[in-house]
């Protein structure tokens, strides 16, 4: 399966060929039966019809996407479906066929679907044709003079944790990551996240090997006029992006970005959230892999209704089974879901496969975004979550197999930036949200602001359909007295009147019920908060770790936090905009809980459980210190150390 010999082209595939047709003149039937703007005499014009349509594309297709290219990419591949539906209604009357209407969208997307259907009730692969279209273009784009260094293709699994990966691979969901670790071609690796266990941070980290200062997923800037800043929305990413950069990120050197929140200082970019707002790199060459081949996108849209499909079907089952944790999810999540969980995992892997093909790039990085998603809204072992390793699994193989055709050889690793743990929220438990028990704990003249979502440190809210409404999509409110903010289940308290950070006296002479109240709630682990007289105070229900001095009174707030937790917290109170309070959740380790401040089922953004033990497989001939991994500035010594020495 992943045999890595070189092959100069991908062999033509007669089944495959026959299964395509067979699915597209019953695809375009079935939108004639029903009458869905494609009228058919007699069914012997439909062959003929979709036999001159496959002639016509394999003219003409090349010429075409060069074209038409640019609005194929303005309109995220809806062009080409388009496109496609135009041509079928230009050449239908040849053949006694008219199509109009809505036929010209669900013809071609009918005969992408059933031919997809098709092929995975045959389990036909479809690799050869995955890349033969790409390698036609790209044989134009290679170097006259092949690099003989391998290259770098670096896989991230958003917010897998280690353990579920190896739950994947017993379940045998994932048998091309486990031929890696038992061919010990790859070696895997836990390491451990900082504090803030979210792609911001993780992302920052891995790709600019700088995260200093990003306290959370969402934080207040006391010295900035209270300015709210964030891990997500391209505006202020852009401005983390220009904090943390020193020109040597871990792209910086002839590489590319795919759907990723940072760049690592390369302009090839797709999908790369602190650089979407240039027009100017919209533009990629990299994109012709995903409209190389006339029926892919089609393919790609049938593929995102039946991932719609399917979340509905979870949402009704998860219902009627009364399975809990439960939230929530609606209408709106469905179409983000398949967006995160199809359309960019196709992309990211088209794009991936191209870049290999010409074989310049020297090192890519792309996110995949699937499993976090449906974990956050179904559960970290939800069914559906397992079926997108499952699928992502396949991505993978595609990736490695098309070693086989490219100039250069590739090596691979494949990684997660965070993990994710498990439990019914904050709210669920209590019959209240964190921000209500905090307005409790103040004095009822005091104004309060609140963001409690944090589920947007990837594309989630772009990708959506349904913006946000005005309240919702409010960035801050520098008039409030009392800012709350949730990243998973560490919550942030600032208290704006003042500008700088309260030490634990001040606050506790001002507000007497509030860290009290807080510390006291039975969903509370721990509270980080600086004392003017002792330092930084870990506080728990029934004593309080002197940070400074490394001393416990009464018993130990951060048991079960991990043997870092002190190192952690400590690096997190030097930050310049750590908040008045910090507050982290209870963990359950028996059921494997936290309880989350915003409303997620499987959530990420503080420390409990797996959220903050994600993995790593890299080549096993790599030089990697057996020392414990611990930070994402780690993760970017050990693939920029290793990346330069593919070089020498």
């Amino acid at each position: 399966m992943l045999n890595s010999d070189k092959i100069d082209n991908p062999p033509r595939s007669l089944k495959r060929t026959l299964l395509v047709f067979i699915g597209n003149v019953i695809g375009l039937y079935i939108v004639s039966f029903f009458g869905l703007g494609v009228h058919v005499e007699y069914f012997d014009d439909i062959f003929l019809l979709v036999l001159f349509i496959g002639i016509i594309n394999s003219l003409f297709w090349p010429l075409i996407t060069r074209i038409f290219m640019p609005f194929f990419i303005i309109t995220f591949g809806i062009g080409s479906l388009i496109l496609n539906g135009l041509m079928l209604e230009f050449f239908a009357p040849l053949f006694n066929i008219n199509i109009d209407g809505a036929g010209i969208i669900l013809a071609p997307l009918a005969m992408a679907a059933v031919s997809t259907i098709l092929s995975a009730l045959v389990t036909l692969e479809d690799e050869s044709t995955y890349y033969r279209s790409v390698i036609r273009d790209a044989k134009k784009k290679r170097p006259k003079e092949a690099k003989t260094y391998p290259g770098l293709i670096i896989v991230e699994i958003d917010g897998l944790a280690h353990k579920v990966l190896k739950e994947a691979i017993d379940k045998g969901l994932m048998p091309t990551v486990k031929e890696l670790i038992d061919s010990k071609s790859h070696t895997l690796r836990q390491w451990e996240t900082d504090l803030s266990s979210q792609t911001g941070a993780s992302q920052a980290g891995i790709l600019h090997g700088n995260n200093e200062g990003i306290t959370a997923f969402r934080w207040i800037e006391k010295s900035n006029g209270n300015t709210m800043m964030q891990c997500s929305g391209p505006q202020k990413v852009k401005v983390l992006e220009e904090r943390i950069s020193n020109g040597n990120g871990l792209l910086a050197k002839n590489g590319a970005s795919r759907s990723n929140l940072f760049s690592g200082d390369t302009d090839n970019v797709i999908f790369t959230l602190s650089k979407i707002m240039d027009i100017k790199k919209l533009y990629n060459t990299a994109w012709y892999s995903v409209f190389s081949n006339p029926s892919n996108f089609a393919r790609i849209v049938a593929l995102l209704i039946g991932d719609m499909i399917q979340e509905i079907i979870s949402q009704i089952t998860h219902k009627i089974l009364d399975i809990r944790p439960r939230i929530n999810r609606g209408i709106k999540y469905i179409p983000t879901r398949a967006s995160t969980n199809i359309f960019m995992a196709e992309i990211n892997t088209s794009t991936l496969i191209g870049d290999m093909m010409v074989g310049e790039v020297d090192i890519a990085y792309s996110t995949y975004l699937g499993y976090d998603e449906i974990a956050h809204h179904s559960g970290v072992r939800d069914k559906d979550a397992f079926k997108a390793l499952k699928r992502m699994d396949s991505q993978i193989r595609h990736l490695i197999n098309a070693n086989k055709y490219a100039p250069r050889p590739y090596q691979f690793v494949i990684q997660s930036d965070h993990g994710q743990t498990n439990g019914a929220t904050f709210k669920q438990r209590a019959g209240q949200s964190f921000e209500e028990l905090v307005k409790s704990l103040l004095p009822e003249d005091m104004s309060m602001y609140a963001n409690m979502s944090s589920n947007e440190d990837h594309y989630t809210e772009s990708l959506s359909p349904f913006p946000k409404n005005k309240k919702e999509s409010k960035d801050d409110d520098t008039d409030s007295d009392v800012v709350v903010l949730a990243s998973g289940n560490l919550a942030m308290i600032y208290l704006t009147q003042w500008s700088y950070r309260l030490t634990y006296e001040e606050i506790n002479s001002m507000f007497p019920e509030l860290i009290g109240g807080i510390i006291n709630n039975e969903l509370i682990g721990f509270i980080l908060v600086r004392s003017s007289e002792h330092g930084d105070l870990a506080i728990g229900k029934k004593g309080t770790y002197y940070l400074d001095s490394d001393k416990i009174e009464g018993e130990n707030p951060l048991e079960g936090f991990g043997e870092n937790i002190v190192r952690h917290l400590k690096r997190n109170s030097s930050f310049e905009h750590t908040p008045d309070i910090l507050v982290n959740s209870f963990y359950d380790s028996k059921n494997d809980e936290v309880c989350a401040f915003e409303e997620l089922v499987g959530s990420h953004g503080g420390v409990g459980g797996d959220q903050s033990k994600p993995f790593i497989l890299y080549p096993s001939s790599w030089d990697v210190s057996n020392d414990e991994i611990i930070g994402a500035e780690s993760i970017y010594k050990i693939l920029k150390e290793n990346n330069e020495k593919l070089k020498a």
